[in-house]
């Protein structure tokens, strides 16, 4: 089944899509990876909504990739009296370490970080921002704050610190025990939640070793001040808006999207914009023509997938939402103007061999109109240093490795295969054209041009190319 497009589709799975018809049903609409949220579910449904995605993967005979998305260490106030308090501007407030069910005077704030972290001045944003209060006395166990803006608290309501360092792992136990039973499972990516340091990637790195790909998702301004390191160490990034949206102004959003975007495309990593992008669909059955701006401009600034949360996790219109993300992303990517607008953003490349093979591939493939990319990849990297250029041809990636196979279904423009191995450049001549055939993406006496790394079997060598006449 070849999509037609280029950019790909995430969507998050939950209550409203997690049987086997509805994963069919959205796969068919156009999602390419799906995404298990463990802040949500237990362990066992997790299980079988994987279960269910290989049994569709095997019979519809494309690779789905999975992503397993870490619920990190989320700092939320304990329970408070009644359920609820109702906050005025200019109130003061207390937040205590220890104890429960409290008043406006103890406030339930199970975190000791914060308090050794914050200082009179700093904001705590409670509840995605929606009420403001700044700290005007820190003790051991006690933060004095004053409400700048009024709202109401109500148990387990998350709690955002704009540009504060917290001496927080990003894996937390359950982390832990989700991270080992997903790897279990062969997850193919595992995105880790509230990153601040490049050495949180590492912690990370640590236990997962090459089992699965890690996707940063940068939802901390803290991030920000180490992205370049970030984004090194990772294996693909999420530009996580709704967090991020919390502990920076709204105005600043947009551009820090493009500047991930470019960065990711600039170090070859995959890139995915999340959260809310058709929110309106949760419940009515088209989007705002915001929101289809929105996804409008993530494909124009080049993002590799962009990815739905509550649309189809719990929404009422999750087949319809996945078909409109699919209709957007083709129409853009048909306008006139695409090409030039992502030309304009690409970002400078690294002068090495290998890049200078692919991005050469890329510009022959275009200008003898050749009808696919077929790059031999194990990796997955030749595949991604040739979806860098943004060419207007599709890569056809042919890999013996299953795993890379379903990763790359995360990839801009990556048709992934997975095939046997070739051992001399007769046959990957033959393989080429072949799979091309096979695949839709050519006929009889139609050009391809294939990249690959010589010697065969030799990971990350992009050394060669070859124009095949099918």
């Amino acid at each position: 089944m070849r999509r037609h497009r280029y950019a790909k589709i995430v969507a998050t799975v939950g209550p409203a899509t997690n049987t086997p018809e509805m994963l069919k049903a959205l796969f068919l609409a156009g999602v390419d990876t799906f995404r298990l949220n463990f802040s949500h579910g237990v362990q066992a449904d997790h299980a079988k909504v994987h279960a269910a995605i290989r049994a569709l993967e095997a019979e519809v005979g494309r690779p789905i990739g999975i992503l397993q998305d870490l619920q990190g260490p989320k700092i939320r106030v304990g329970t408070v009296r009644d359920g609820r308090l109702d906050l005025a501007a200019g109130e003061r407030v207390r937040f205590v370490l220890e104890g429960s069910e409290g008043g406006k005077d103890a406030i339930p704030l199970h975190h000791p970080e914060i308090f050794a972290a914050v200082v009179p001045g700093q904001d705590l944003l409670i509840d995605d921002g929606r009420v403001r209060v700044r700290v005007v006395g820190v003790e051991s166990a006690v933060i004095e704050a004053e409400v700048v803006t009024a709202g109401v608290i109500s148990n387990r309501k998350g709690v955002n610190l704009p540009g504060t360092l917290l001496d927080l792992s990003p894996l937390t136990e359950k982390d832990r025990a989700d991270l080992a039973f997903g790897l279990g499972l062969g997850v193919d990516w595992v995105a880790l939640s509230f990153v601040q340091t490049p050495s949180d990637v590492l912690e990370a790195r640590g236990l997962i070793g090459e089992r699965a790909g890690i996707m940063s998702k940068i939802e901390k301004p803290q991030a920000l001040d180490r992205i370049e390191d970030i984004i090194r160490l990772s294996d693909a990034v999420m530009v996580a808006r709704g967090d991020l949206g919390v502990e920076i102004p709204h105005e600043d959003v947009p551009g820090r999207q493009k500047e991930l975007i470019r960065a990711c495309r600039l170090a070859v990593k995959p890139v995915v914009v999340a959260t809310q992008m058709l929110d309106s669909m949760v419940s009515a059955p088209a989007p705002t023509r915001a929101e289809a701006s929105d996804v409008a401009t993530a494909i124009y600034d080049g993002a590799d997938a962009v990815m739905l949360s509550a649309e189809s996790a719990t929404g009422r219109y999750p087949v319809e939402a996945v078909a409109m993300m699919d209709r957007i992303i083709r129409s853009v990517e048909g306008h006139k103007l695409y090409r030039s607008i992502v030309a304009a953003s690409e970002p400078g490349e690294e002068e090495t061999p290998p890049h200078a093979v692919a991005t050469a591939t890329a510009v022959l493939a275009e200008a003898i109109q050749a009808r696919a990319i077929a790059a031999y990849t194990t990796s997955g990297t030749t595949a991604a240093r040739v979806a860098r250029k943004r060419p207007a041809v599709p890569i056809l990636a042919l890999t013996p490795s299953r795993e890379t196979s379903r990763r790359l279904s995360l990839l801009w423009g990556t048709h992934s295969v997975h095939t046997a191995d070739v051992d001399s450049y007769e046959e990957m001549t033959s393989e080429a054209a072949r799979h091309a055939r096979e695949e839709g993406f050519a006929r009889e006496h139609d050009m391809i041009v294939a990249a690959a790394g010589i010697p065969f079997h030799t990971l990350g060598n992009t050394n060669n190319i070859r124009v095949i006449q099918v």
